[in-house]
Order: C-alpha cells, then structure tokens, then sequence
C-alpha cells in the first residue's frame, strides 16, 4: 500500500542534505563547543558558523539567535522572561494562538496576576487588527503575542504591519513563527518584530532543536540556569550536530523556496479544485488565500464520520489531521475553530491537509479517491 503524508504542518520529513551533515558532525566533530583543546575550537566553530547562515536569511545579527530545544521553549522563555525580567504587566494575545503562547500566557496570569486581553478573530481566521489598536490604546506596559501562520487554518498575520502598531504604541511584539520560518521570506530589519522563534522540524531539519531570535539590547533573562553557553542565556552543552542540520535545513529550504513554494502553491490549488469537483458543498476554514503549505477543509459529511475520519484515511495508508499534533490525541474540537465555526459546524469532520515539495499529484488524487469511500 502507497503511503501518503500529507500532516506536514506537524512535522516534515529530513532532507538527506541535512542526515548526511548531522551524521558527519556525530561521527568527525564530537568536541564540546565550550572545550578550548582542538575538538572543542572546531566544535565552536561548527556552532557559529552555523549561526551566521542562520542569521543572513533574516539580514540580522548573529548575536541576536539563540539555540533552544524547540519552539515551544523559545516561547515559553520570551514570555515568561518579559513578565518576570522586563516587569510586562499585559499580554494581548488571541485565542488560536499554539497553545505553547497560550497555556504559558494563561500560566503567567496565575502566578504573576497580569492582564491578559485576547484580541477578537475574524470568522476567516484573520486577526482584528482595529481591535488591537483599541486594546493598546490603554498606557499598561505590554507585550503582544500573535503567530505568523497559524498552523491549523493558514491564515496570515502580516506582521510587519503588527510590529508597526505595537511600536507605535511602546509595545513589545512577539510572533511565533514556527509555521513560517523556511517557508516565508522574513526581513527583520523591515519587520519590527522583538521576538520570534522557529523549530527545524517543520522545514526538514531534525526534531529537537530550535532558534529564538531576540532583538539586541533586549533585557531578557535565563529560563534555567548552568553554564555560560548562547552568552549566559541558554545553558547547556549545545546539540551540535542538530544545530549544523538546523542550519543545512534552513540553507537548502531558503535556497529552494521560490521552485517549491510553487510547487506546493499548485499542488493545494488542485486539491480545491478536486474538493470542488467531488464534494461541492465542502467548505474552507480560513481563506482560498491563506498559507501555501496549509488547507484546512470542513467536509459535508455527517457528524457521525466525525470521530473515525482519521482512522479510515489512516487504514489507507494516508496521513492527515484534524488540528495541531500537540492535542490530536483529544476528543476536544480545535480551540481554532472553535472560534471560527458556530457549534453545528464545530461537530462536523474537518481536517487540516499540509504539503511539502515531497507530495505529488497523485497524494491529492489518493486523497479524493479515499474521501469519496467514507
């Protein structure tokens, strides 16, 4: 039975590019990049090396990334360091954040007794933006947090017209662009953005690793605490090897993008027209516009396929979802589209169907033939 993967918003294959620098990393270059012998001076050049292609794809600094785990670390240490360090009194979120932003948002509000204001959502997915304006109206030191491609829906923040807004109003703006990074061209020097974050799982480079860029003079403090390593901000002996194929996987990605943002651009192009053709009366949660990478489609097929849509697809060998990887082991509906769909709609199957350049023609046409038997 042919396989077909189509849940690339959770997680994306590894480039054979990116295996073939991790593994010479694991086998030549073992050194500690803190150690100041041979091994330890070309592990640390290894280490920075890797952070200055990181950093030219977004015209910035090197300075200014640091090495995380994951995303969900970079978004966990920004907001917490901005309440704690930075003495943040309000967070202006939304309510289809990930829930990385909004469980440690909610986390915060407990302990430290911030404010939290959740910006309103369009039916579309879309942010309010005149709303925001009002909400940061009010004299509070604040912090933003909005994502730049939500990973459910794909619907776009333009976030340099955000950054704009909130330093008009002397507020502090992080995004969470795990969804975006390699996959969007993104000018820090014309977005003026604080914080954002990215994992390199989700654009072919290894689980396990992740950057936060954080603008220079910041004032954030460390998460935890040990070494001297990511200039006192992030200690712990770094995981070189992932860090080099972070760095191979963002390389290849940005060197591709225009050839295969088209590619997958025509391939969800022809998924809607297929949805069209076979389920006419199926509807998109979001925009026909939204992210290249990301379609997420309410089908008009009985509540009662609700719960097993997923099994079938998988018992044919196909792999979509139903929202973020993080809950889909929940019988809870997407907190997305709980706020976008009224509550008949809410019970119905959507599914959430995410491309890479690994996918062909004939995934979609798999697809439709296995929609067309449940």
């Amino acid at each position: 039975m042919k396989k077909v993967y189509l849940d690339n918003a959770s997680t994306t294959a590894i480039r054979a590019e990116v295996i073939h620098e991790m593994t010479k990393v694991m086998s030549d270059d073992y050194g500690n990049p803190s150690s100041t012998h041979s091994f330890g001076r070309n592990a640390k050049s290894i280490l920075e090396l890797s952070r200055k292609s990181i950093a030219k794809h977004f015209n910035i600094s090197a300075q200014e990334f640091i090495f995380t785990s994951c995303g969900t670390e970079a978004n966990n240490w920004i907001l917490r360091s901005a309440v704690k360090d930075l003495k943040v009194k309000r967070i202006i979120t939304s309510k289809i954040e990930h829930h990385a932003v909004l469980y440690t948002v909610m986390a915060l509000q407990e302990e430290f007794g911030i404010q939290v204001d959740y910006v309103a959502v369009k039916p579309n997915g879309a942010i309010d933006t005149t709303n925001l304006v009002e909400l940061l109206s009010r004299e509070t030191k604040t912090l933003v947090s909005l994502m730049h491609v939500n990973n459910e829906t794909g619907t776009v923040l333009d976030i340099e017209r955000i950054g704009l807004i909130c330093k008009q109003h002397n507020a502090l703006f992080h995004s969470d662009t795990v969804q975006s990074i390699g996959k969007a061209n993104i000018d820090l020097q014309k977005i003026p953005a604080d914080f954002i974050v990215a994992s390199a799982h989700k654009f072919h480079g290894p689980k396990g690793v992740g950057f936060a860029f954080v603008r220079k003079n910041s004032g954030l403090q460390p998460l935890f605490f040990g070494g001297e390593q990511e200039k006192g901000l992030r200690a712990g002996t770094e995981a070189l090897h992932q860090i080099a194929g972070m760095a191979k996987a963002l390389e290849i990605s940005y060197a591709n993008l225009e050839l295969e943002s088209a590619q997958i651009s025509a391939l969800r192009t022809y998924l809607i027209s297929q949805l069209e053709l076979e389920f006419p009366a199926f509807e998109i949660n979001g925009t026909a516009a939204g992210f290249y990478t990301v379609l997420n489609v309410l089908l008009p097929f009985s509540e009662d396929k609700t719960s097993m849509i997923l099994f079938h697809l998988d018992m044919k060998g196909i792999a979509v979802s139903r929202g973020s990887a993080c809950q889909s082991g929940s019988v809870k509906p997407s907190h997305v589209l709980a706020e976008m769909l009224s509550n008949e709609d809410l019970k119905k199957p959507s599914l959430r169907i995410s491309f890479s350049h690994y996918n062909t023609k004939e995934d979609i046409d798999t697809l439709i033939q296995a929609l067309k038997t449940i």
